[in-house]
C-alpha cells in the first residue's frame, strides 16, 4: 500500500515539467523562425530542456521540433532566395525596358549575377567577329587590369568550351580541371586576378552564342543547380539586352539613314523646281524677245553668285572681264569637250561650241557649292544664250545681207533706180553727213566681213565686204577720226593689221560711188607710205591727198600745210611767206636770203624761227619741206589767179 500510495506522486511531479519544457521549446523555434537566427541557435531550447531536467522523451520530441524548424527556416530561405532572384530579374527587365545605355544594363546584369551567386567576381565576354576572337565586356570585382583588358582565342579555356558546345560549363578548380583547353594568356589572367572556381553560362541569340557571362570565385566551392539556372537567366537578359541594343541602334541607322535621304530627296526635288522655274523662266524670255542680260539676271537670281557672260572671243557681254583668269579659259575648253559644267577653284565654267568653235561661255564665281542639279541650269542657261547669239547672228547676217547689196549697189551701180527708197527703209538718210570707210586687211574674210556687218548694224550704216575689203558707210563728218578708229578695231578683231581710207559721203547717191573711189585710193596710198595699219583721209595725206583726193582741196591742203603762217600774216602785216620763199629759193641759205629781201641775217633767223613756233619743229624735215614748198606754189597761184 505504501508503494502503491508513493509512485504516481513522483510521475505527476514530472509530467508538468516535460509539458511546459515542451511548450517552450516550440515558442522558442517559433521566435528563432521569426528573427531568421542562424542554425547553431535552434540547439539552444533543446539545452535548457537537458538542464531543467526533461526526460529523454521530452528531448527527443524538442529534436524532431529542431529538425522541423530548420527545415522550415531552409524552405523560408530558399523562398527569400527565390523571391530575390525574382526581383532581380524583374528589374533587370526594367532595365531592358527602358534600355538607354546598353553599357549600363549590362553592367547591372553582371553586378546583379555577382551578388545573387555572392561570388567574388563576375564578368561578360563577347565574340569579335571582325577580329575573330573573344574580349572582355563587363566585369564586377575584378582587381586585375591585365584581366579586365583580356582578349581571348576562340575556343580557349572554360568561355571557349562554354561558346563552342552552348551549355553552362563550372569547375571547381579551374586550374587542375582537364576538359578544356587551357593558354598561356588565359591563365596568366586568370592566376593573376586569383580565380578558383568559375561558372559559365552562355549568351544566345537564337542559336548562336554571342558571347559567355561567369560568375567566379577566389576559393573552391561548388555551383548549385539552382545557381546554374539562375544565371542562364541573367545570361538570356543579357542576350536580349544586346539584340535589343543591336536593333536600336540599326533601327537609329535606319532612321538616320531615312532621315538623310529624306533630306537629300527634298533637296533634290528643290533643285529640279528651281531648274524648271530657271527653265520656265528662260523659255518665256526667249518668246518675249528678251536678251542675253535677262538671261544671267535669271541665273543670278536662282543660284546666287556674280555671272559673267563672254562671247565667242572672250569678251564679256555681261560682267566684268576682272574676274577671269587662264584657269577660266581653260575650263571653258575642258567644258567644251565634256559637254557639262567644269568647276575652277570658285567658278563654274558652261561653254558652248558650234562646228568646234566657242559660241559663248557662262562663268558662276559663288561662295557656296553648287549641286549637280543647279548646274544643269547653268548648262541650260548657256544653251538658251547660245541659242540667242546665233539668233541675233542670224539676224544680223540677213540684215547685213540686206544692206551689204544696197552698198554694193549704191558703190557699183549708182544708176539703178530706188537706192534712195532702198536705203530710207533701212533707216540710212543719204542726204545727212555720211563717212565712206575703205579698209583693206589680208586676214580672214569672213571674220572681217562680220565685224563690218556688226560695226554697220551697232551705227545704224551700212558694210560689204569686197575681195580683201571691207565697205562701210556710216553717219558722221570726220572722216581721218573714223578711219583711224575701224583700222584699230578691225586690226585687234582680225589679230594682224588693216588699213583704212575715208571719204565725205554727203549729197547724192552718186556722192557714195566718188567716196568710195577716194577711199581706196587713200588707203592705198597710206600703204604705199609704209602705213600699215593707220586710218586717214585724203585731206590728213598733205600734197598726196591732192594727188588721192575726188575733190582737189587746194584751200584744205594751204590750211594743213601752211595756214599757221598765212593767218600771221594777214593779222599783224609780216612777211613770213615771203621769207619762206626767199628761202627755199636760195637753197636754205640764209645769208642770200638776206641779201634777196634786203634784210639782215639776224631779222630772217628771227623770222625763221616764228615759223618753227608756228609749223612746228619738224617744218624742216625734207617730207614737211616738201609739203610746204607746194603749198606755197599753190599760194603764189592762187594769189595771181583769184579764181583758182
Amino acid at each position: 500500500m505504501e508503494r502503491t500510495l508513493t509512485t504516481p506522486p513522483a510521475k505527476n511531479a514530472t509530467a508538468p515539467k516535460n509539458a511546459t519544457a515542451l511548450a517552450s521549446g516550440a515558442h522558442a523555434y517559433l521566435d528563432l523562425l521569426a528573427r531568421e537566427a542562424s542554425a547553431v541557435e535552434f540547439e539552444g531550447p533543446i539545452l535548457q530542456a537537458r538542464a531543467a531536467g526533461a526526460d529523454s522523451a521530452t528531448l527527443e520530441e524538442l529534436e524532431r521540433a529542431k529538425v522541423a524548424a530548420l527545415q522550415v527556416r531552409a524552405v523560408l530561405r530558399r523562398r527569400a532566395k527565390r523571391e530575390a532572384e525574382l526581383s532581380a530579374l524583374f528589374d533587370t527587365a526594367s532595365d531592358l525596358a527602358g534600355l538607354r545605355d546598353l553599357d549600363a544594363v549590362l553592367q547591372a546584369i553582371v553586378h546583379r549575377s555577382r551578388q545573387l551567386l555572392a561570388t567574388d567576381i563576375a564578368y561578360m565576354t563577347l565574340n569579335d567577329p571582325e577580329r575573330g576572337d573573344t574580349y572582355m565586356r563587363v566585369t564586377d570585382g575584378s582587381i586585375s587590369a591585365s584581366f579586365r583588358r583580356l582578349r581571348l582565342p576562340m575556343g580557349a579555356g572554360l568561355g571557349g568550351l562554354v561558346a563552342q558546345s552552348g551549355t553552362p560549363y563550372n569547375t571547381a578548380d579551374y586550374f587542375a580541371d582537364p576538359r578544356f583547353r587551357h593558354t598561356n594568356t588565359i591563365d596568366v589572367a586568370v592566376h593573376e586576378e586569383g580565380l578558383v572556381a568559375i561558372l559559365g553560362v552562355p549568351l544566345r541569340l537564337g542559336t548562336q552564342v554571342i558571347g559567355v557571362l561567369f560568375a567566379a570565385n577566389r576559393s573552391a566551392r561548388p555551383f548549385a543547380q539552382e545557381e546554374v539556372a539562375l544565371l542562364c537567366s541573367l545570361a538570356a537578359h543579357a542576350a536580349v539586352a544586346i539584340d535589343t541594343a543591336r536593333l536600336l541602334q540599326e533601327t537609329r541607322a535606319a532612321l538616320g539613314e531615312l532621315s538623310e535621304a529624306n533630306t537629300l530627296i527634298r533637296a533634290h526635288s528643290e533643285s529640279i523646281e528651281r531648274a524648271a522655274d530657271a527653265h520656265d523662266r528662260m523659255t518665256g524670255l526667249v518668246l518675249r524677245g528678251g536678251g542675253v542680260e535677262d538671261v544671267a539676271a535669271v541665273v543670278t537670281e536662282v543660284l546666287g553668285g556674280r555671272l559673267t557672260v563672254l562671247d565667242d572671243e572672250g569678251r564679256p557681254l555681261v560682267g566684268e572681264s576682272g574676274d577671269l583668269d587662264t584657269g577660266v579659259f581653260d575650263a571653258a575648253q575642258s567644258s567644251r569637250a565634256l559637254g557639262r559644267t567644269v568647276k575652277r577653284g570658285d567658278a563654274y565654267v558652261a561653254s558652248v561650241d558650234v562646228g568646234a568653235a566657242p559660241l559663248c561661255t557662262l562663268v558662276l564665281r559663288t561662295d557656296h557649292l553648287v549641286s549637280d542639279t543647279d548646274q544643269r541650269i547653268l548648262e541650260r542657261a548657256a544653251i538658251v544664250t547660245a541659242l540667242l547669239l546665233l539668233f541675233r547672228r542670224s539676224v544680223a547676217e540677213a540684215e547685213g545681207r540686206v544692206r551689204g547689196e544696197l552698198l554694193d549697189d549704191l558703190v557699183s551701180r549708182p544708176e539703178l533706180r530706188g537706192l534712195d527708197d532702198r536705203a530710207r527703209r533701212l533707216g540710212i538718210h543719204l542726204d545727212a553727213p555720211h563717212v565712206l570707210v575703205v579698209a583693206r586687211h589680208d586676214g580672214q574674210r569672213e571674220r572681217g566681213a562680220f565685224w563690218a556687218s556688226s560695226q554697220a548694224t551697232l551705227a545704224h550704216g551700212l558694210a560689204t565686204a569686197r575681195g580683201d575689203e571691207v565697205v562701210l558707210l556710216l553717219p558722221g563728218d570726220r572722216p581721218g577720226a573714223l578711219a583711224r578708229r575701224v583700222a584699230a578695231e578691225l586690226s585687234a578683231s582680225l589679230g594682224r593689221p588693216a588699213t583704212a581710207g575715208a571719204a565725205m559721203a554727203t549729197g547724192p547717191v552718186t556722192a557714195v560711188a566718188s567716196a568710195y573711189a577716194e577711199a581706196r585710193r587713200c588707203a592705198g596710198a597710206l600703204v604705199a607710205l609704209g602705213r600699215t595699219g593707220d586710218g586717214a583721209s585724203a585731206g590728213e595725206l598733205g600734197f598726196v591727198g591732192l594727188l588721192v583726193g575726188e575733190r582737189r582741196e587746194v584751200s584744205g591742203f594751204l590750211a594743213g600745210a601752211l595756214g599757221p603762217v598765212l593767218d600771221y600774216d594777214a593779222r599783224r602785216g609780216t612777211a613770213l611767206v615771203k621769207t619762206l620763199n626767199a628761202y627755199f629759193g636760195t637753197g636754205g641759205s640764209l645769208s642770200r636770203t638776206a641779201e634777196a629781201l634786203h634784210i639782215h641775217v639776224n631779222t630772217v633767223t628771227q623770222r625763221l624761227d616764228r615759223v618753227g613756233q608756228l609749223l612746228g619743229d619738224d617744218w624742216q624735215e625734207p617730207e614737211r619741206a616738201l609739203e610746204i614748198q607746194l603749198a606755197l606754189r599753190l599760194h603764189r597761184l592762187r594769189t595771181h589767179m583769184p579764181d583758182a
